[in-house]
């Protein structure tokens, strides 16, 4: 599925580590009540 310029982000849900502890975010937890920057990189934490 292609997004354009524009378009609101599909809902998602993503597993995070915030300091200790494993949690679930989900985009639809945010929208309409903060700004959120999505940042993607394909390589983090993999073995090189």
């Amino acid at each position: 599925m292609a997004l354009n310029v524009g378009d609101k982000a599909p809902d998602f849900e993503v597993a995070a580590v915030v300091g200790d502890k494993k949690e679930k975010f989900k985009l639809s937890d945010y929208r309409g009540k903060k700004n959120v920057v999505l940042a993607f990189y394909p390589l983090d934490w993999t073995p090189v």
